[in-house]
C-alpha cells in the first residue's frame, strides 16, 4: 500500500480494519466471495479479514472490500480459487486424536487428512481433539453459517462415559436441563439428559467449547469418553471410526429439518444408537 503520510503530515497510520475503503467496480463483498468459495462462513471470513490474513492484489484487505473475478485473493499467502466450487457435504466418524481446525500450528492430525482433497472443504464447527463421532465437512459456506450460528439452534446429541463415584442419576442430570448449572462463561442448559450405562446421553441446542464435558464435570461426573451421534436429524448410525460418506439431498433435508424426519425412522435410529452405545 502506498505510504501517503508524507502528503498528510498530520494524519496517523490507520489501524488494521480501518484503512481506506477498497472497492472493485461491479464487485461483491469479499466475505461473501470467500464464503461462496467454501473458505469459511461469512462470519468466519470477516474474522479472517479483520485479522489481516486476507490480501487482495497484494494489499491487506479490510472489511467493506469488494472484489471481482479479476482480483488476486489470498489467505496467508496462498491463492484462493474464488470461482464458485461445487457444493458437497460429507459426514465423517471423526476419530479421537484428530483436531478440527482447518490449520494446526502444532502439526497434529487433522480431520482434513482423513478426507479426499477437495478445494474449499472445511469442518462445520468443531469437535474437540479428545472426542469422536459425527462431524460435518462441506464446501458450502452458507451451510456452515446455518449450522454454526447460535440463532438456528441445531441440536447436537452426545453419548458420554463418566468417572464419578457412582453412575449419574436422573436427579443429577436434571441439573443439566433446569438452567441452574453455571459455567465460567455463563449459565448452561441441556435440552435433554438421561442416564446410560456408565454415563449419560446429553442433547444440546448450543455449541460452546467443550460444553458437555464441562457440564458433566460440574455435577461431579468427569467425562472419560465423548461421542457425538446426531446433528439435527442426521445420525451416525453404523458408520465405523474414520469412515466418511457424502450427503445426498435427503440427508441434507434430515440434517436441516429434523422435525420432518418420519417418527418410524427416528425411532429406528435411536434404537440403533442404544444397542451400539447404550
Amino acid at each position: 500500500m502506498t505510504d501517503r503520510s508524507a502528503d498528510h503530515p498530520d494524519s496517523t497510520p490507520a489501524s488494521p480494519g480501518r484503512e481506506r475503503l477498497q472497492t472493485s467496480p461491479g464487485g461483491e463483498r469479499l466475505q461473501k466471495r470467500l464464503a461462496r468459495a467454501g473458505v469459511a462462513s461469512r462470519r468466519a471470513a470477516e474474522e479472517l479479514i479483520v485479522a489481516g490474513r486476507i490480501t487482495v492484489n497484494g494489499e491487506v484487505a479490510v472489511l467493506g472490500r469488494t472484489v471481482t473475478d479479476a482480483d488476486d485473493i489470498r489467505l496467508d499467502g496462498q491463492l484462493i480459487e474464488t470461482e464458485s466450487v461445487p457444493k458437497v457435504t460429507f459426514m465423517l466418524y471423526k476419530p479421537r486424536g484428530y483436531v478440527t481446525t482447518a490449520r494446526d500450528e502444532y502439526g497434529r492430525r487433522n480431520v482434513l487428512d482423513a478426507m479426499p482433497r477437495i478445494p474449499g472443504l472445511h469442518p462445520v464447527g468443531r469437535l474437540d481433539r479428545d472426542s469422536e463421532g459425527l462431524l460435518l465437512l462441506t464446501t458450502d459456506g452458507n451451510l456452515t453459517l446455518t449450522m454454526t450460528h447460535p440463532r438456528y439452534g441445531h441440536e447436537k446429541a452426545y453419548r458420554a462415559w463418566t468417572d464419578g463415584q457412582q453412575e449419574p442419576t436422573q436427579a443429577e442430570l436434571d441439573t443439566l436441563t433446569d438452567g441452574t448449572l453455571k459455567l465460567e462463561d455463563g449459565p448452561a442448559r441441556a435440552l435433554q439428559a438421561t442416564p446410560a450405562r456408565g454415563g449419560a446421553f446429553v442433547t444440546l441446542g448450543e455449541g460452546r467449547n467443550r460444553q458437555v464435558r464441562r457440564m458433566l464435570d460440574g455435577i461431579g461426573q468427569p467425562v472419560t469418553r465423548l461421542l457425538r451421534y446426531r446433528v439435527g436429524g442426521l445420525w451416525l448410525g453404523n458408520m465405523e471410526v474414520g469412515e466418511y460418506q457424502q450427503l445426498d439431498g435427503r440427508d441434507l433435508q434430515d440434517l436441516l429439518h429434523p422435525e420432518k424426519v418420519p417418527a418410524a425412522v427416528w425411532d429406528r435410529e435411536w434404537e440403533r444408537i442404544q444397542k451400539r452405545w447404550g
